[in-house]
């Protein structure tokens, strides 16, 4: 009678460990983890398409100047040359583009580039719509300047004229150019040249967004020439072009 008892206690002790089991089961909620450790934060990035002028071999055949206009104009030319360092300059305003992508990219910008070699055939209106079709934020366009006149030194901005071909773009355009100049002038104490109202520019009159040309400095100079092939100089360039952009996309929120 006794093995009978605990024989009953046994199995009154299973059932109602097996019950709370049941429960535990039945009853069990899964954690809700929070959305936003789930979707990572999506962070909106600016594109910028940086065109470095020209390319080694120029293509002189002609293209329409503009969508709306049976006016005719090269291709795209080879560009000037230093006339003290040798250097070509589409071979400096690719370096120069390149150490500007580099420190863009590091501050989370997606870049597009029209050229990242020397050996292309791309033309001035070809060049605009990469841009276009890369929906680019802000178009910058990377030269150096050259004159008769070698003792004109200086940093200027070509910016496109307003007219039909140009007027959705025009405004803020302006106010890049105006912006990023300040800038260039500020890191670099370079000779402020101004900013130049174009309407006979192929990339301009082609581009579908805010475009600008900068001339960072006269080849046709011995001592600018020189310091544009400076490191140091470089870096002061780029710092300029970086403040500039992010200056203008700061005004444009």
């Amino acid at each position: 009678m006794k093995k009978i008892s605990i024989i009953i206690i046994l199995l009154i002790g299973l059932l109602f460990i097996d019950s709370n089991i049941e429960d535990s089961i039945y009853n069990y909620v899964e954690p809700v983890i929070p959305v936003e450790e789930i979707i990572p934060e999506v962070i909106e990035r600016l594109t910028v398409c940086l065109d470095p002028g020209h390319q080694a071999e120029g293509d002189y055949s002609l293209e329409p100047i503009s969508p709306n206009s049976e006016e005719m104009k090269a291709r795209v030319s080879s560009g000037t040359v230093g006339v003290e360092s040798g250097v070509y300059e589409y071979e400096l305003v690719l370096d120069i583009s390149m150490k500007l992508k580099k420190k863009l990219e590091e501050n989370n910008y997606n870049v597009v580039m029209t050229r990242e070699t020397h050996d292309v055939n791309i033309s001035n209106s070809e060049r605009a719509q990469i841009a276009n079709n890369n929906q680019a934020d802000l178009f910058i366009r990377v030269h150096a300047d050259q004159r008769d006149n070698s003792r004109v030194r200086g940093i200027s901005i070509l910016c496109p004229e307003e007219d039909d071909d140009t007027v959705n773009i025009y405004a803020n355009s302006k106010i890049a150019s105006e912006i990023i100049l300040a800038s260039l002038i500020e890191e670099t104490n370079a000779n402020n040249m101004g900013i130049s109202y174009r309407d006979d520019i192929s990339g301009f009159n082609w581009s579908e967004v805010p475009v600008l040309l900068v001339e960072l400095g006269f080849m046709s100079n011995s001592e600018e020439d020189l310091l544009l092939n400076e490191s140091n100089y470089q870096e002061k360039l780029v710092d300029g072009l970086y403040k500039g952009i992010e200056n203008y996309f700061r005004m444009m929120e």
